[in-house]
């Protein structure tokens, strides 16, 4: 079950103080301007708009903001149909608030300048005099920049968040392949010492016994011949140390998990089967596949967990699947990463296949060697 952000609590909250602020007037404890079947109407197309606003801000931004701009409109048609009507003035600071998550960024000084002309308006309709309107007008424009300053600090933080646990995993990744590059090396330089040191020697010495073994002396022929076995046996030995170095390759459960450990915001369920033992280059393939999976959940999907699984494919090869508990994308559209990662994939001759249905879901398969 995916757990409840403080988003969401902050919007439930808000949505709570504009239904407390609202729900006298339904009740018929201030009088209004239009019938109150109307007036009721307009409340809740404005609840329901700013919900639409907030629903929609990530999957469907150009409806997000068009219930925006109604919920502002909405909100000036409700405080000036009920001037008496006390905290209704709340209604028009929760649209400016709202305009920092929604709205361009020059937008929302331009709505809070026109929620207090229509504060001072209201006021004067309920019989305010002028100290009083000013008054008022003044504690509403306060009240408004401090929650617009709030929600800009709150999206400042989290998109600070989402950066460094982005370079968290960046990193990370970039210190498994550079370690994995410096062993590989390493292996071929071994690889290389041992042939050029031993190897010509190793040969040279089995000519020499092989001449040898035709020379006169039965004694001398039987040790020269088991000289030449340790010989042969010990050049075969070496031979199969340099195949063994340079075929082996990183282990992939250490590598990703160092690639998926702590990072912040995100619980990353990593399993991998025992019997899948992918050659180097597919091992750094999949480490950056991860890699490119984690990063794009933290940008985009909002979620709290993902879950990778990386299990044997029934033709030998090795199958890879993801899936996050965001908000996911019916509409899918590859962006630089995810187009990256296919790419990936096609260079080791395998296939990927994404699902932005529910969460959003990755299945790559690759060639096992």
């Amino acid at each position: 079950m995916r757990r409840i952000e403080p988003d969401t609590w902050a919007g439930l909250a808000m949505l709570l103080v504009c239904v407390a602020v609202g729900s006298p007037t339904l009740l018929g404890a201030a009088g209004t301007r239009v019938p109150l079947p109307v007036w009721g109407v307009q409340f809740a197309l404005l609840l329901a708009t700013l919900m639409g606003a907030a629903l929609w801000e990530d999957s469907r931004p150009l409806l997000s903001r068009a219930c925006y701009g109604a919920s502002i409109v909405l909100g000036w048609l409700t405080l000036l149909t009920a001037p008496n009507a006390g905290w209704l003035p709340i209604l028009l600071v929760c649209t400016a608030t709202m305009g920092a998550y929604v709205a361009p960024p020059w937008a929302a000084p331009a709505v809070i300048a026109l929620n207090s002309v229509v504060i001072a308006v209201t006021a004067g309709l309920a019989g305010a005099d002028a100290a009083s309107i000013g008054l008022q007008t003044l504690l509403y424009l306060l009240i408004q920049v401090a929650g617009l300053l709030s929600s800009l600090s709150i999206l400042r933080e989290q998109r600070m968040r989402r950066e460094l646990a982005e370079a968290h995993v960046e990193l990370r990744a970039a210190s498994v392949i550079l370690a994995d590059t410096a062993r590989a090396h390493e292996r071929l330089r071994i690889s290389r010492e041992l042939h050029d040191l031993m190897g010509h020697q190793l040969t040279a010495l089995t000519l020499e016994l092989e001449v040898a073994r035709h020379q006169e002396g039965a004694a001398a022929r039987a040790h020269v011949e088991r000289a030449d076995a340790v010989a042969r046996t010990l050049l075969s030995d070496v031979r199969a140390t340099v195949g063994r170095l340079r075929a082996d390759a990183p282990e992939l459960r250490a590598s990703l998990r160092a690639v998926v450990r702590d990072i912040p915001g995100l619980d990353v369920d990593l399993r991998i089967d025992d019997d899948v033992r992918p050659c180097e280059e597919v091992t750094l393939t999949l480490v950056r596949v991860v890699q490119e999976i984690v990063t794009n959940t933290i940008r985009h999907a909002g979620a709290t967990s993902l879950r990778v699984r990386i299990e044997s494919a029934p033709d030998g090869g090795v199958r890879l699947t993801s899936a996050d508990d965001g908000r996911g994308s019916p509409l899918l559209r590859l962006g630089n990463g995810l187009r990256g990662l296919r790419e990936r994939v096609d260079a080791v001759g395998g296939q990927v296949r994404f699902d932005g249905s529910s969460g959003f879901r990755v299945t790559a398969t690759v060639p096992g060697r």
